[in-house]
């Protein structure tokens, strides 16, 4: 589900907006000024299919070092910038890909002006970030005047001529982040970055935000997303792939059937789904495997599959496409079908 009812935003290489296929983003948890450290973060997050990464900017070491981090990766990059416009205008400088940036805040208007200038000429976007925590004193938070928020810092970018806008509008609640996002879907034609802010730690965070990014997405509405979560940032990527697959919304991104496991399994299961769950988030391809523990469901799982293990007594059967191609020891089961999945 696509909405093409919003601008193109071209952000370094990639497109949001109009037809373009919804895009993955994530962020950083480390210093941006430790170079070493945030490059190699983020090439692990590109390995998991990470589309868009996002830095924070915190000082002026943090917007000079996006000049190296931009060298050796390979996704488009996004400063997140609050307050003080000589942040932007360095990581601009820098070549950073987009801004996150609320004019708003910004009490200089030259400054303002600068900036938009600056991203005028080597077409950057600045996405204007609502969230319900960081509403102006005295509002009432709620989905109108979240919306009110946004249209206050477009307005300033619009007067200066300035359309190469992204907007969110995020919330910790689900009901209000939905409610947000349906507004601004008809109040603007800027494409939307979507997502449940705050959403908590891995386990209650990847709950709260399948539920709340899949209500929103399933209603047309969003252009990039991402799974914010209190843990390693790969987490987020998986969810947001595996949330984007079970909506119809990402292609290329593998399946993995696996059993739950109970007392006729005979082999160690659960690490073995883990390991190949795990590689399977590094593979670019429409594949379907099937982990199965024993031989009650998993020769009739494993069939239906592309490929498949069925479980016995310290073995397993291989499946391909249906056919039983070899038997193997458990020892061998991960190695094994981790080859027959390079080899699909």
């Amino acid at each position: 589900m696509l909405r093409e009812n919003t601008r193109v935003v071209k952000i370094g290489d990639r497109y949001i907006g109009g037809n373009n296929p919804i895009l993955i983003q994530s962020m950083t948890n480390t210093k941006t000024k430790d170079v070493e450290a945030t490059v190699n973060q983020i090439l692990e997050l590109e390995k998991y299919g990470c589309d868009i990464i996002r830095v924070a900017v915190l000082d002026m070491n943090d917007a000079i070092a996006i000049a190296d981090i931009k060298k050796r990766i390979h996704i488009p990059l996004v400063a997140d910038i609050h307050f003080d416009p000589e942040l932007a205008i360095q990581a601009i400088k820098s070549g950073v890909d987009k801004i996150r940036l609320n004019p708003g805040n910004i009490q200089n208007k030259e400054k303002i002006v600068e900036i938009v200038n600056l991203c005028k000429e080597k077409d950057i976007p600045i996405r204007i970030g609502v969230n319900s925590g960081s509403l102006p004193k005295g509002m009432e938070l709620n989905a109108k005047n979240m919306i009110l928020a946004a249209k206050s810092h477009i307005n300033i970018l619009e007067e200066l001529g300035f359309y190469n806008i992204v907007l969110s509008l995020k919330a910790s609640n689900i009901k209000l982040a939905k409610e947000a996002y349906l507004l601004a879907s008809k109040e603007f034609n800027y494409p939307l970055h979507v997502g449940i802010t705050e959403a908590g730690t891995d386990f209650k965070g990847l709950i709260t935000s399948s539920i709340g990014l899949s209500e929103i997405l399933n209603q047309g509405i969003g252009n990039t997303i991402r799974v914010s979560l209190t843990a390693d940032p790969i987490l987020e990527v998986k969810a947001a792939k595996d949330i984007l697959k079970e909506l119809g919304l990402k292609n290329n991104i593998p399946t993995l059937t696996s059993c739950p496991t109970c007392g006729r399994t005979q082999i160690n299961l659960i690490p073995i789904a883990k390991e190949i769950e795990e590689y399977l988030y590094t593979v670019n391809k429409d594949i379907h495997v099937a982990v199965m523990g024993c031989i009650v469901n998993g020769p009739g799982e494993a069939k239906e599959a592309d490929l498949g293990i069925a479980g016995g007594k310290g073995e397993a059967l291989i499946f391909s496409k249906g056919k039983a191609i070899k038997k193997i020891k458990e020892s061998d089961i991960i190695s094994e079908l981790k080859k027959e999945i390079d080899k699909f």
